[in-house]
């Protein structure tokens, strides 16, 4: 059997490959296959698990060597298209060795003069920085969004506090309701949408990088960058993301599948649910995708059994399916606070909403596909009237 890379690197591996092809621990996938079909399925076909155990077993022969495909080259850089526009953190951030780092919101004016569709996003850490990057979630600030404006200075790294003024709670992590552009979390890919098919930047609008770093055991710094290319042709789909969320269970010490029901999200316009992106932090043990029909159905779109938070993927429908006025999208999941959860940092801690990952998080992000000349405002107010928002 030939290998596209060297085989003597390859060889020393060979009964660990088995093992994890075989478990389908690799490639990461995730979806249970008895709901939904996916066009990014990364699962590897029966056929090819039996052809690499069979290899193994035989001793893991070289093969020939003149039957071996040409080496491949692997580019460094960006993993979209060349980007038609860059932009980077004004300054660098330093992450400490140890302890833990507050979230940081970084504000970064984009200059657009006319609005842009987006065909292809990615967010990249520095290199040096990518074992600290928890995740970067990237906002679209609208010219019209109060949302830190006049708190967070542009380019500088800001932690907002707390409370407001009169002592409420703030909810920063949410984005002030302004819409989210893309998510770097670690395993998953840039966002890459079909053509006819892209997100919306108006003019004016700037980018709010909400930065959670994670220190790794040694100081590195991070200067990360967002690459977009623009659409170039007619958009036809407005991808949107949103999400169903919880903010407020308590998972008790010990528990072992403690099960956290999200916030439905209801629809009062038709539009295609595209993708999932569901997110929790170490206790994550499995989360469901569910629509409620608005004759009472109920539906099982995405499954993910076994989570795994260094494997933190979006999953694509195949076919985008349509949701009609009325249906809801619900999100579950479980947790797990026991001792036989080996990432648990502390089973006997009653676990909480929190940013840092020994807390918990329970969102369920996914995207939706609207009319892209439909007005935003109206499609949530339940109108089909067009227009621009």
């Amino acid at each position: 059997m030939a290998f596209v890379d060297d085989y003597a690197k390859v060889r020393p591996w060979a009964k660990a490959i088995r093992q994890s092809v075989v478990t389908k621990r690799m490639p990461p996938w995730f979806a249970d296959p008895a709901h939904g079909q996916f066009a990014n399925d990364r699962a590897m076909p029966r056929e090819l698990i039996d052809r690499i155990a069979a290899w193994v077993d035989a001793g893991a022969p070289e093969g020939d060597r003149r039957d071996a495909p040409p080496k491949r080259t692997y580019i460094d850089g960006w993993n979209i298209a060349e980007p038609d526009y860059v932009v980077e953190m004004p300054r660098p951030f330093t992450i400490p060795a140890s302890g833990k780092v507050d979230y940081q919101y970084i504000v970064i004016p984009l200059d657009l003069k006319e609005d842009k569709w987006v065909q292809m996003v990615e967010a990249r850490p520095a290199a040096e920085a990518r074992a600290a990057v928890h995740h970067i979630l990237v906002y679209v600030r609208a010219p019209g969004s109060n949302w830190l404006r006049g708190e967070a200075e542009p380019g500088v790294p800001f932690v907002p506090p707390r409370t407001t003024p009169d002592g409420k709670p703030r909810d920063d992590i949410g984005g002030g309701g302004n819409e989210i552009l893309t998510i770097y979390t670690p395993g998953n890919v840039p966002d890459i949408w079909e053509p006819g098919t892209a997100k919306r930047i108006r003019a004016g609008s700037d980018l709010v990088l909400q930065m959670h770093y994670t220190p790794s055991g040694k100081e590195v710094v991070d200067r990360s960058r967002i690459g977009f290319v623009w659409a170039k042709g007619p958009v036809e789909r407005r991808a949107i993301t949103f999400n169903t969320i919880n903010t407020k269970f308590e998972i008790p010490p010990m528990a072992g599948a403690h099960e956290v029901r999200g916030e439905a999200f209801p629809l009062r316009s038709e539009a295609w649910l595209y993708s999932f992106f569901p997110h929790m932090h170490l206790r994550g043990k499995s989360f469901e995708y569910r629509v409620r029909r608005a004759d009472g159905s109920m539906e099982t779109l995405l499954k993910v059994p076994n989570y795994d938070f260094n494997w933190q993927l979006t999953y694509k429908l195949k076919a985008p399916v349509r949701l009609e006025p009325g249906a809801r999208v619900d999100g579950v999941a479980v947790f797990d606070n026991s001792p036989n959860n080996p990432f648990n940092p502390d089973p006997k801690a009653t676990v909480r909403w929190g940013e840092q990952s020994d807390e918990e998080m329970m969102i369920g992000f996914f995207d939706l596909l609207i009319d892209a000349k439909q007005d935003l405002r109206q499609w949530f107010r339940g109108s089909g009237r067009r227009g621009g928002d």
